[in-house]
């Protein structure tokens, strides 16, 4: 009998994985309810707007009936006091973007980028759903993008995990280099044609490639939808060590380098601390809440912290350079 390869499930993810993410995501969610201190209650440019108010009917005044919701045309007309009664709305469509290209094939630490990004998706989803949301998706890739659309079911979630789980198991190192800006953007032009309006719509990513479109679109989309941006990271993006040799793997060959020397690290620290500074600037003029997820630390710790940061308080991480 051939002997099977196990998959590491810091590299490459599993359906099983991501379903068993449903106990994480209680009392975690995604509103307009946060607490003061919360990185979603104003630290931005834009607050998330939560579930809507239906109206439901305008009835008679009764004693305890909220003052502030008086029609008062109605009862100068009727010549009896009436208010004004409303439902909150029973769900939304939430859209998780998750990205798995081969710029996410990649960890320095722990996990890699995709795998990061797939766990955030897969919290995300169930967040969505025990809030009593309907849940959908786009998975994007170097390949292509699949479409998930939103429903309130676990076969749903299921399905959108296992859109997931194929983009990423599809990764490798051998993969062609192709334009990453055109497919992010592309992704974001497909999350317009899904979200239209009045859904929260989750972006998970490194956003590399990122550029003036990619500005234009995002305020679009969160011109009209709620937008959370996650922007997921690797620890060598803000600080590469100083001495001894620095080990790059994507889970089967690897690459040594000699971090000790000028000549090797200047350049690598100048690349990766530049870019992330750019794609932070960007994500911060789009007026986009951001969560910055890193690959070294547990996931959903940081998910966890990152949703109640405080307001303005977010800390410059060590060896210098500006935190996204």
């Amino acid at each position: 009998m051939p002997a099977t390869t196990a998959i590491a499930p810091d590299v490459q993810v599993r359906i099983p994985d991501l379903m068993a993410l449903e106990p994480a995501a209680r009392g975690l969610r995604f509103s307009s309810r946060q607490p003061v201190n919360s990185i979603l209650a104003g630290q931005h440019g834009s607050r998330l707007r939560g579930r809507g108010l239906d109206f439901e009917e305008l009835r008679r005044y009764l004693p305890g009936d909220d003052l502030r919701q008086l029609d008062w045309r109605a009862s100068q007309r009727l010549g009896k006091p009436y208010v004004r009664t409303y439902s909150e709305e029973r769900d939304r469509p939430v859209l998780v973007v998750v990205d798995q290209r081969m710029g996410m094939y990649f960890g320095s630490v722990r996990s890699f980028k995709s795998v990061v990004a797939a766990r955030l998706a897969g919290v995300s989803a169930w967040m969505a759903y025990q809030a009593g949301d309907r849940v959908g998706g786009l998975v994007f890739s170097d390949d292509g993008i699949d479409q998930v659309r939103p429903l309130r079911s676990r076969e749903r979630i299921q399905a959108l995990f296992a859109a997931i789980v194929r983009r990423n198991q599809a990764l490798r190192a051998d993969a062609p280099d192709v334009d990453a800006s055109a497919r992010l953007n592309e992704a974001l032009q497909a999350a317009l044609a899904s979200a239209p309006h009045d859904c929260l719509v989750c972006l998970i990513s490194d956003f590399a490639g990122a550029d003036d479109n990619t500005l234009r679109l995002l305020r679009t989309l969160a011109a009209h939808n709620d937008v959370i941006a996650s922007l997921v990271y690797d620890p060598l993006a803000v600080r590469l060590p100083l001495h001894g040799r620095l080990v790059v793997t994507q889970g089967e060959l690897q690459v040594e380098l000699a971090a000790d020397r000028q000549q090797v690290r200047q350049p690598l620290s100048d690349f990766f601390t530049g870019r992330l500074r750019d794609v932070a600037e960007l994500l911060r003029r789009s007026h986009v809440p951001l969560l910055s997820i890193d690959t070294a630390d547990d996931t959903l710790t940081q998910l966890r912290r990152e949703l109640g940061r405080q307001a303005g308080s977010a800390r410059a991480p060590a060896g210098g350079g500006s935190r996204p």
